[in-house]
């Protein structure tokens, strides 16, 4: 069949602009870049790929950074990626990666195990290099996926390179199950996805006009404790310069012994009880029977999977390790929301697993705080929060959980670098709509700062007071991915950590540096409990 001419012309541009790229050496050096003829262009390490590129920005979705781990590499290291040819569509996102439908709220839809791929948000090219923010996602390590986090607000204001990635979750991604691998070699598949993506950054970004050389990684929630996480894992060293650590509640990782026994136990539900036979059982099974997490903490009422210490991966737990200095000495940016544990209680109601009624209150304490349960309740008493069972269960979680640990961490990081720590405090935050339904506040909730750094949608707009602090937030993140230090002209002054103090409460109405974060959430209370 004959090609039309304008046919034919296409074809041709497309054989120009992939011989100039070959040609060109898209990546930087000396943080300067070369300019690709066709911006929408970009050479990676194992081939071209064609995103979308405005005047202004460039998106490159669904890029893969290892190999499908699928099959024999089920419950395995990432693989490298096999090298592609022609021009690789990079202008849809992959799938997300396979997450049990309970907790999904796309119940299983649009999943595969074949989901390690990233997606690149770039300013339009010039021939400096830019600083790189990689994101990993939350979730409580069994939903979620980077797609989620729409970047274009923080390349827009921030002029930086934004990476969002998926990582392997839930039992795919963390099961440490003895006969997986070798001694110490099991689990945390998730978390060295994560360390995969972090070198496909520092081989390739380049490339889409970022900087190898300053790179800063930041996560929220089981995003920020992945962040705690690469802070004192080895194979992590190296391949970021400064970390953001946002409402981690990074305490809640499980040492290997009770982890290859909860894995022992899954293995066995699923049917592969057989030690001789348990790790090709495992790996023979259809991925909806493997799509169920594997728990292994709780924070509150909730429980969560997660990264194992005492692995190849991660061998120290990163509380010991940032108690005695062995953390990695770069800035650090953390903080928590002045709500934090509201949104779980929500979600609790809103399923009809908990009315919050006042007569529950004190079984609630004692199933999370054990024999604690009794000081905590007279500490957190129901009438100072009106008889509210869901607000005293949610205050007293919520210092004892992540406030005051962040505020113990960054006193602990703070000794050996600069720490710049914060407290999201906006008490009418947009929130999805079942959220408005509810008899108690959400306040500034866990997660809902996201929708001032990132375009997440299902919310309602920002106010125009909550717009100029979102603004303000970009500013300071982005500072600080470009610096190191969260100094911005015409904001308020952000200074480091110093003991209890000097914490940035952002707000609406006024962000400023407060004194009394650590008195606020009751610190001192929590930190005199036995075992804490």
């Amino acid at each position: 069949m004959l090609l039309s001419s304008r046919s034919v012309l296409r074809t041709l541009a497309l054989l120009v602009v992939v011989m100039l790229a070959a040609g060109c050496g898209l990546g930087g050096d000396g943080g300067r870049a070369s300019l690709p003829p066709d911006p929408s262009v970009v050479r990676t390490a194992d081939g071209f790929v064609r995103g979308v590129a405005t005047l202004d920005k460039r998106n490159f979705a669904g890029i893969p950074y290892a190999a499908p781990p699928v099959g024999p590499l089920r419950w395995r290291p990432p693989q490298p990626v096999a090298p592609w040819q022609g021009v690789r569509d990079a202008t849809k996102t992959g799938p997300r990666c396979l997450q049990g439908e309970s907790g999904d709220v796309e119940f299983g839809k649009q999943t595969d195990e074949d989901c390690l791929t990233l997606n690149v948000w770039t300013p339009a090219p010039e021939n400096t290099l830019r600083p790189v923010m990689v994101w990993i996602h939350g979730g409580s390590f069994i939903n979620g996926n980077g797609a989620m986090y729409d970047a274009r607000w923080l390349v827009d204001r921030g002029d930086i390179v934004v990476v969002t990635l998926n990582y392997r979750l839930g039992a795919l991604g963390f099961l440490a199950h003895p006969a997986l691998g070798e001694s110490g070699g099991v689990g945390n598949y998730g978390l060295a996805d994560q360390q995969a993506a972090l070198r496909w950054v520092h081989e390739n970004i380049a490339a889409f006009g970022g900087d190898p050389d300053k790179v800063t990684i930041a996560g929220e929630s089981a995003g920020g404790m992945s962040v705690c996480d690469h802070l004192v894992a080895p194979e992590s060293q190296g391949l970021f310069r400064a970390a953001i650590i946002q409402s981690g509640p990074c305490q809640a990782q499980v040492g290997l012994p009770r982890a290859e026994k909860i894995s022992s136990d899954f293995a066995r539900d699923m049917g592969c009880a057989d030690p001789a036979a348990v790790a090709a059982c495992l790996r023979g099974l259809p991925a909806h029977q493997v799509d169920k997490p594997v728990w292994y903490g709780r924070i509150g009422e909730d429980t969560l999977s997660g990264p194992v210490y005492g692995t190849t991966t991660l061998p120290e737990d990163p509380m010991v390790a940032f108690r005695d200095g062995r953390a990695a000495e770069v800035p650090v940016l953390i903080g928590t929301n002045r709500d934090e544990f509201t949104l779980f209680a929500a979600l609790q109601y809103l399923r009809g697993a908990r009315q919050y009624d006042a007569g529950e209150y004190p079984d609630l304490l004692a199933d999370t705080f054990g024999a604690d349960a009794a000081a905590v309740g007279a500490r957190y008493p129901l009438d100072r929060y009106g008889g509210s069972a869901a607000l005293a269960y949610s205050a007293a979680v919520t210092d004892g959980v992540f406030a005051c640990v962040a505020e113990r961490m960054a006193d602990q990081l703070a000794s050996s670098r600069s720490v710049f720590g914060y407290q999201f405090d906006d008490p009418r935050p947009p929130t999805p709509e079942p959220m408005r339904t509810l008899p108690f506040p959400v306040g500034a909730s866990h997660s809902l700062e996201l929708r001032y750094l990132f375009d997440v949608g299902g919310a309602p707009p920002l106010s125009p007071d909550q717009q100029q602090l979102s603004n303000q937030m970009i500013d300071y993140w982005t500072a600080f991915v470009r610096s190191g230090a969260p100094d911005v002209d015409g904001a308020p002054d952000w200074p480091a950590v110093s003991g209890s103090a000097s914490w940035m409460s952002l707000r609406p109405d006024g962000s400023r540096m407060v004194t009394s974060f650590g008195s606020e959430h009751q610190c001192d209370f929590w930190a005199g409990l036995p075992g804490r």
